[in-house]
């Protein structure tokens, strides 16, 4: 079962505290060695799952920053079990996706999702810029995955954290990508010493106990 080593990840999160307004350094100080976790620094840890050629964006960015760019029909279709849609405003925007609106396949995608590209403690539901990034996995449409990651680690490190609201010395928040910086900081020369399990894997019993979508009361 995965681990990671606690003190590094906090380690590598303290140091990277932007030292300095509009300047993005996309490398840090761990335990004696310098951590590059930049595109190509992450992507090359990664195995390079995918090469771009230069000036080159994967379909998802593209999409992403098209005002067109994604059809929330097509998305609520391929997503969502029959009969099931969007969460909508009182103005009919669409919002989210409930998780007991998805299929099963969008709920593991959903779960892979959350572990290792856009961490997040809340899994009830979908918001449409991740729903956006399942329909473009399922649609095997390219993403940019090292850039994703490098962006949300970033936007992690420099934003302040809000305090528990039970317990002022705690943050509210959960770190993320806990697996990969110890491997990042191991492949860099650090030694690490894993110790805390992560989450489970995805196994068949996890999908049938946590994806399987729920019959609603009254159906047969």
């Amino acid at each position: 079962m995965a681990k990671f080593d606690p003190e590094i990840v906090l380690e590598f999160y303290a140091n990277a505290w932007p030292t300095e307004e509009g300047v993005r350094d996309m490398r840090l100080w761990v335990r004696g060695q310098w951590i590059p976790f930049g595109t190509d620094a992450l992507s090359q840890f990664l195995g390079h799952p995918l090469i771009l050629e230069e000036d080159h964006r994967c379909e998802f960015s593209q999409r992403r920053d098209q005002a067109s760019g994604f059809d929330k029909e097509a998305i609520a279709k391929l997503l969502c079990i029959p009969g099931q849609d969007f969460a909508r405003t009182a103005a009919g925007r669409r919002v989210w996706i409930m998780r007991t609106s998805m299929t099963t396949l969008t709920q593991i995608w959903m779960t892979l999702l959350l572990s290792n590209i856009l961490p997040s403690d809340h899994n009830f539901d979908l918001p449409l810029p991740k729903c956006q990034m399942v329909y473009t996995i399922l649609t095997r449409m390219t993403v940019h995955v090292a850039r994703i990651i490098v962006d949300a680690i970033y936007l992690f490190a420099g934003t302040t954290p809000t305090r528990h609201p039970l317990d002022p010395e705690r943050s509210n928040r959960a770190l993320g990508f806990l697996a990969l910086i110890t491997g990042l900081c191991q492949f860099c020369g650090v030694l690490v010493i894993p110790s805390k399990v992560i989450l489970p894997p995805i196994t068949r019993v996890f999908i049938k106990k946590h994806c399987t979508p729920r019959q609603a009361k009254g159906d047969t």
